[in-house]
This record gives C-alpha cells, structure tokens and sequence, in this order.
C-alpha cells in the first residue's frame, strides 16, 4: 500500500508558504529590531525589560540572616547543598556562630555509594521485566546521578551524620562531577547486565546478591578514589561570636591583644553521628514534603509515593503530600515568619535571568520579544511536560503587603556569590504559584488536613509521571 498516497493535501510546508512568513515578517518594523537584538545579545537579554528590573524591590519585610553563600560548583548537588543551608541556620543561630558550613563532600560520598547500592536492588527487583519497558528504563536512566530529593538527603544524615566542611573538603570529583558520574554510571550497568545474564542462567537469589557484594566493592573502590574515604571521626572547633573576655577587658583599657578571644567549642575525635546529635539535633522526622500539582490525576490532600526512588534502600520510601496553592504558599509564609528557612524545588528555567538572579514574568519579556503570548498554566506546564522540578534552594525571606500576603521571596542559592545579589535569588509571587513544585515544613506549620493526609496508605507514583523527576 502506497502511505504517500493516503497523506493529506497540506502536510507539507510549502515554498509559498515560507515567502508568505517572511513577507510578514520584514513588514514590521519591530521584528526586525527584535532580531537585531536576540542575535546580538541572546534571546533573555533581549527580552529582559529594564523597567522590571527596575521595579522589583530588593527589600524583604521578614528575613532571615543566613551564613555565607555556598557553590555547589559543576555538581548537580542543589538538593544536597538546599538541605544544608537549612540546617547550618538553625546550628549557627543555635550556638552564635558568625558562620558555618557543613561538607557536603561528606554527604555526596555516601550518596553515590547508597545510589549505587538502591540502583543494583532495583535491577534485582525488575528481573523480569525487558530492557526497554518502561519500568527498567527509569531504572536505568541515571544509576547515580547527582539529582536528589530532601527524603534522600534525610536519610543520609540518619545513617552518617554530618561533618563540618574543614573535616572533609571539596575535591576535583566533587566540584566537577561529570567524569566522575559517567564512568561510575557506566560501571553500574555493566554490573545491572551481569546480574541480568546471572539471573538467565538460572543463578538463585542467593547468588545474585552475592554477586552484588562483591560488585559494591568495586563501588566502593571507585569512589574512594575519586573522593577520598570520609573521617569516621575528627577533631571539632567552634568558635562562638560573644565578645570574648579578654577584649572586652582591652577595650576598657584602649589596648588589644590582637588574639581571637571568643568563647571555644572543642571536641576531640566526635563522630559524625555525635556531632549532628549533639550540634544540630534537628529531628528530621518532624519535617513534611508537600506538592502542588493541581493535575486531575492527583487530587490534594493524598500522600503520594515515588516508586523505584532513593539512595539509602533501607529508607522510607520517597513521598510528598499534594495541597492546593494557598495551603502551600500559607506554610511558607508561616515557617518563614516563625525565623526558619525552607528547602524548596522549582523549575529554575523558566521566566528566569540566572546571573542577574531574578524568577519573574514581568522582568523576562519573551512574549513582547517574539510578540506572542505564552499563556500556560501550572497544570498545562506538568501535563505536557513544559514543566519539571530540576533545580532545589532555600526560601530565607518573604516580603508581606499590606494585607499580611506574599508579593516577592527572597532565595538563597547555591550557585556561588557572584550570582544575584551577592548569591541571593528575587522571586515574585506569581512566578512562586507558578512554577514552585516541592517544599519541605515543619508539621507545626501544617495544617491538620496536611497531618491527617499524612496518615494516609500512600498512592503509588509511576516512573511516567510528571511528579517524578528529580532536583540537580
């Protein structure tokens, strides 16, 4: 049967066709200015309106003062360096430090290790499924990519603990992770198409996960390597900001020692285990996902719960609960006026000027540059796949109008101090309603719906579902 044949009239586009756009195109004056400036200068340059520069206040009525800026370098760790940022508030407010920071070499480490471990589980539980299913191939698709989620970063933390960064530094591997990732990811489905052949051959359950230890310890190899092994133990100084004694006494006089006086904290050998027991003894247990999908296939109200997602595999599984708008923005607002910051996720790409670091709509004019509207909503942006969660930070303060409601947030990153102003993010509000996917609050600001729907046997989230991606 001839396909041609059966083709309709104007499926293709025509030589007339394209004289017609491009009569139109060169008739208006202000195409041709438009072109003159994306291809100069690039299409968010062109499109950035200095009137909504100008008009966005730098100002915040609730703020939160937070350590120095961190830089998660070439690394899709933003989850990981998000979750710290929030701890390390409540540390140095906790013991009046000027500023702290956590390693999060430390964390990155064990979570490649765990990665590597809960990937090659997941392979032993699809070994009936082919290699191109849906299922194995979301499987597959990053055994130990650098993404992650704050469930994961939790339970990290519950089975190592926390370090300072002086305990364990950045490396090469860990500011620039890409080689690292891709021959560990490499070495990982090598290891997937053995047990697979394994498992074809008829080798029990037994063997193959006898063959999975010794294949963990290459892992395990791997990653030493490019890291270097973690302290399972370090020496501990903390250095508290109240005016030490000494210099109180020399100011009286005129004179000063020139000695850093400050009360210290000293610890010999602490475990990374006792140090965040002791040092930050945040219970992460009290910490709530919540989502806002206004999708028809996930209600509010409903816990839900990622398959086939995680690091550490003994863990709780990966979950969220899903609320409407103003339930999600009110938590927000609530934690952050109560003087605690928040891990969240968005879509970082979209509406936004990364350098300048500015999330708004009415800054970033696409639709004046190529003078067409771009009119999707929330629920149209997941749904069609326009739209993902790829990028965590922390909200660290909140600008209220004169009604008590939000107009614009104030966002630490993590993407070093010469982005944005001094490292800090501006958000307006209908940039957040639109395009803010995850936060993570404490139960006390949720409300009982939230606590009750927690209670809740969760709904199981498939690989294919918009929900299911992961931050970087």
């Amino acid at each position: 049967m001839d396909m041609a044949s059966n083709q309709p009239d104007n499926l293709a586009l025509t030589a007339e066709q394209l004289r017609e756009y491009s009569a139109a195109f060169n008739a208006d004056r202000a195409n041709l200015v438009a072109a003159n400036a994306a291809v100069s200068n690039g299409i968010l340059q062109a499109a950035t309106s200095y009137r909504g520069v100008r008009e966005l206040p730098r100002t915040f009525s609730v703020e939160l003062k937070q350590g120095s800026i961190t830089s998660q370098e070439h690394s899709g760790r933003c989850w990981m360096f998000a979750s710290l940022n929030t701890l390390r508030y409540e540390l140095m407010h906790k013991w009046n430090l000027d500023d702290f920071e956590f390693s999060e070499s430390y964390l990155f480490f064990y979570d490649k290790l765990e990665k590597s471990n809960f990937y090659l589980e997941n392979v032993l539980k699809t070994l009936d499924k082919t290699t191109d299913s849906r299922i194995f191939e979301a499987v597959n698709e990053g055994p130990a990519d650098d993404g992650g989620w704050w469930q994961m970063f939790v339970a990290l933390v519950k089975k190592y603990g926390l370090v300072p960064k002086e305990a364990y530094p950045e490396s090469s591997n860990s500011r620039d992770s890409s080689a690292f990732e891709q021959y560990l990811n490499t070495k990982l489905r090598e290891f997937a198409a053995e047990l697979r052949d394994a498992h074809q051959a008829g080798k029990s359950v037994e063997e193959l996960r006898s063959l999975k230890t010794g294949q963990m310890s290459v892992v395990y190899r791997i990653c030493a390597i490019a890291m270097g092994e973690p302290p399972a133990s370090f020496d501990l100084l903390l250095r508290v900001k109240d005016e030490g004694k000494d210099d109180a006494k020399a100011s009286e006089s005129g004179t000063k020692s020139g000695i850093d006086s400050r009360r210290q904290i000293v610890e010999h050998g602490i475990t990374p285990q006792e140090f965040y027991t002791k040092y930050v003894g945040e219970d992460l247990d009290d910490f709530v996902s919540l989502t806002n999908s206004p999708l028809a296939s996930t209600p509010y109200y409903r816990r839900y719960q990622l398959a086939f997602v995680g690091n550490v595999a003994e863990a709780a599984p990966m979950d969220f609960i899903n609320v409407p708008l103003d339930v999600f923005r009110k938590a927000a607002v609530d934690q952050l006026t109560a003087g605690h910051p928040i891990w969240f996720a968005c879509d970082c790409a979209q509406f936004s000027l990364r350098k300048a670091g500015i999330f708004d709509r009415g800054t970033v004019r696409v639709d004046e540059l190529f003078g067409t509207e771009f009119a999707s909503d929330k629920a149209h942006g997941l749904e069609y796949n326009d739209s993902r969660s790829n990028h965590a930070m922390t909200l660290t303060g909140v600008n209220l109008d004169k009604a008590g409601e939000p107009d614009r947030w104030k966002v630490e990153n993590s993407w070093g101090a010469s982005y944005g102003q001094g490292g800090c993010l501006i958000m307006t509000n209908e940039w957040f309603e639109n395009f803010m996917f995850r936060l993570v609050v404490n139960k006390k600001y949720c409300s009982e719906e939230i606590i009750k729907a927690e209670q809740q046997k969760p709904i199981m989230v498939m690989p294919e579902d918009p929900l299911f991606q992961a931050d970087r």
